[in-house]
């Protein structure tokens, strides 16, 4: 078993008793204690959080236009050029 974090920070929290007793009867179903199982729960939740603010959504019209360009990309501009040519001649120094 690997062996546990160690813990160095607090947070505290006003909870409702009844949302307490809720999490409390929670964390005794999974052998916890109350203190493991809402940091579980915090940790699960800003990953999940996190997940779904990385992820990117585009609508069907803007995949498709995504995806069009990918199959056939723009020819490209003088400044795209011009940028080009000065990274080869940094890069070759």
């Amino acid at each position: 078993m690997a062996p546990e974090p160690q813990r160095t920070a607090r947070i505290e929290a006003r909870i409702a008793p009844d949302a307490l007793e809720t999490v409390r009867r929670a964390a005794q179903i999974q052998g916890r204690s109350l203190s493991d199982f809402v940091v579980a729960a915090a940790q699960e939740a800003a990953q999940k959080t996190l997940a779904e603010a990385e992820l990117l959504r585009l609508s069907r019209e803007a995949q498709e236009k995504f995806a069009a360009l990918l199959l056939n990309p723009p020819a490209p501009s003088d400044a795209l050029r011009r940028a080009l040519e000065r990274h080869g001649e940094m890069i070759r120094g």
